[in-house]
């Protein structure tokens, strides 16, 4: 048992490093998308903290799998190098007892994998899809740049503005276009400052001075009217939230165990398939892990990322691939995590590795 814990000791903190540093370079690879939209006026600065939350909580299902992996080759690395693993094969303490101490932290940790890919995963993309679209049905006028087309709602509204001195300025040159009644009406102000609704709308108020209307009945059998206005207050309402479209990645498992589409047969399969990785993952370290006395604890870190790389590969490919119904949904992905199975099974049994007993 001391053995073990020092194992797992030795092994938990390369694995808590790695992991933050997984997460903080995913999350800053996340808010960088968002903060482009955020500076373009399409998505509030409040909503970015959350999104990226979100974004970092799904990636857990495939941080904590390979940090564990590299974790495990640098631990036993080092205590191969420095001869520490010897004096344990000395004192009788053999291979398989340093398998059972990684595969005992690895099923830990497969638990937590599975009850991300299962159960929170899908709460985490259904809540970012819910953020998204109300930051989409509520765009702040004073936060839109001068020469993008702002969009909102269906397709019923969108604003123009061609010159702007920066956030919060009066905006010049605005063009509105509303789809009212089956009318579609456009307005050209000089300029447009946003300005407190007084509670009468659900969205903001603008102000247009020196406006022109342009309305067009369209197929209606009205006429088409030119109003002018030295002023007018434009009440833009958000548009009702409806529920967002069905999404595989934000379907519950259950009703994913139900579903005969290939789509959900393939997100179904790809959470089940997150906590075996963690297991093989773990325990392909180790034999991966063995170098000779003072060869350096990163001697194998070349060998171990390419074997990831190959296998993650692998794994999205053959997502897609049922996705797309090119593969059934047997074998589906699995053969891919038997494929990594007969990999561990090889250097499990390669000769010097101790473990072929």
């Amino acid at each position: 048992m001391i053995v073990n814990r020092y194992l797992i000791r030795e092994i938990s903190g390369p694995l808590l490093a790695v992991l933050a540093v997984l997460v903080a370079l995913f999350a800053s690879y996340a808010a960088a998308g968002f903060l482009s939209d955020a500076v373009n006026g399409l998505l509030p600065s409040d909503i970015i903290a959350q999104l990226v939350g979100l974004k970092a909580l799904i990636s857990l299902e495939m941080l904590i799998p390979i940090s564990l992996y590299i974790s495990v080759v640098l631990a036993l690395g080092r205590l191969y190098s420095e001869s520490e693993i010897t004096a344990m094969f000395a004192l009788r303490i053999g291979p398989m007892r340093v398998m059972g101490a990684v595969l005992s932290l690895a099923a830990v940790l497969a638990l937590i994998v599975a009850a991300l890919s299962l159960i929170v995963r899908p709460w985490a993309y259904q809540q970012s899809h819910e953020l998204s679209d109300r930051a989409a049905a509520s765009l702040n006028f004073n936060d839109m740049e001068a020469g993008t087309f702002y969009e909102n709602g269906p397709g019923d509204r969108v604003i123009f503005i061609g010159h702007r001195a920066g956030p919060k300025a009066p905006a010049e040159n605005v063009f509105v276009q509303l789809e009212l009644d089956g009318r579609i009406q456009t307005v050209h102000a000089r300029q447009a400052v946003q300005q407190d609704n007084n509670g009468q709308s659900s969205g903001p108020a603008i102000r247009l001075d020196d406006a022109h209307i342009y309305e067009i009945a369209g197929t209606s059998a009205q006429d088409d009217r030119v109003i002018k206005a030295q002023t007018m207050l434009l009440n833009l309402d958000n548009p009702e939230l409806e529920p967002p479209d069905y999404s595989s990645l934000a379907a519950d498992s259950a009703s994913l165990v139900r579903s005969r589409s290939a789509a959900d047969i393939a997100e179904l399969q790809w959470r089940l398939s997150t906590p075996l990785s963690t297991l093989l993952l773990g325990m392909l370290g180790v034999p991966l892990s063995r170098a000779r006395p003072r060869q350096g604890r990163y001697a194998k870190m070349g060998t171990a990322i390419l074997v990831y790389t190959g296998y993650y590969l692998l794994c999205t490919s053959a997502r897609n691939w049922v996705k797309s119904g090119t593969i059934a949904a047997f074998p589906g992905i699995w053969w891919v995590p038997a494929l990594l199975a007969l990999v561990l099974i090889v250097a499990l049994r390669w000769p010097g590795r101790g473990f072929r007993r």
